[in-house]
Order: C-alpha cells, then structure tokens, then sequence
C-alpha cells in the first residue's frame, strides 16, 4: 500500500494543555489537532486508530511538557512536504522560551512587508508545537490568534518560559 492510498491513521497523547490528536498517513505525522479550544477536532470515522506509527512523537511531546526537550522534530523518514507556515516559524528562529513579533519574524525572513503573510502561515501550521508557531505574537505584545485558543497559546509560552527559568 503507498503513502496515497494508505488510510490515515491517529493516536491521542493527553498534554498540560488538554488531549491532542495525531494523525498521519504510513506512520508519518502530518497533523497535531487540539481535543479542546478553537482548534478542536475529532476523527473522520474512516481513520482508523493505531499508536504504533506516532511512539516517537508521543515520546518527544512528552519529553517537550516534561521540560526536558526544546526542539522537536518529526519523526525519522516521515514525508516532507512544504508544511504552511514551516519556512516561517523556522526561519522566523523564535527561540524556546522566547517570543517575536509576525513583523519581526517578517523581517528575519526577509520579507519585510509579509507580515499577514506570517500571521495566515502560523494559521494554518499542522504539526503546533513541533513548528512552534505559539511563540509569535503581536507587536505590542498581545497573544493574537492561535489554532487551539489564546488559552493554549498563552499555557505553552507559560511552559517554555518556566522551563527556561530552570536552567542555570
């Protein structure tokens, strides 16, 4: 069976900020939904439901809400695709534990004028927290806009920036 033709698969991973669902198709994640907030999804009943493909994801989630992993990737061998919002969030180099304006994530990607551009590419990011796009806020510093809720945006910088805290 090729990647095409594969069904989606799914797991949940229970989380400080609620259950998150996984998905993906021939055990490559390409989705991270919130169980709760804005964001909230469930799964199309065609899915059909296997923790198996998405063990290392879960275990660097986990290690990411335990403080112990700052950067996380996708899985090894997992489909690349040109993900929205990725060359943003990860050009934009926000830091854990730190937070930068659309503007100023804009301008670090050379294109000053973009900055609705960085704004509808945070918006429609698949894999939050892996493409940290929680960690790009306005420019007067207020929490705008976020898949899962404000809520769940302002608990993740919460997060980084506790963990932060921690290292000497």
């Amino acid at each position: 069976m090729t990647s095409e033709t594969a069904a989606t698969q799914y797991a949940y991973v229970d989380s400080p900020i609620g259950r998150l669902l996984l998905a993906g198709r021939a055990g490559a994640l390409s989705l991270i939904y919130f169980m709760s907030g804005r964001g909230r999804m469930t799964p199309d009943p065609a899915w059909q439901e296997d923790p198996r493909p998405f063990a290392e994801a879960r275990r660097q989630l986990e290690a990411y809400f335990a403080g112990r992993l700052r950067g996380l990737r996708p899985a090894t061998g997992a489909r690349r695709h040109a993900l929205p919002g990725e060359g943003v969030a990860r050009g934009g180099g926000v830091p854990y534990g730190q937070t930068r304006a659309y503007g100023d994530v804009a301008r670090r990607i050379r294109r000053p004028n973009a900055v609705r551009a960085v704004g509808a590419a945070n918006g429609q990011n698949p894999l939050p927290i892996i493409i940290p796009c929680h960690r790009v806020i306005g420019s007067n510093g207020s929490l705008t806009g976020y898949g899962g809720g404000l809520p769940i945006k302002r608990a993740l910088l919460a997060l980084e920036s506790r963990q932060r805290s921690l290292v000497p």
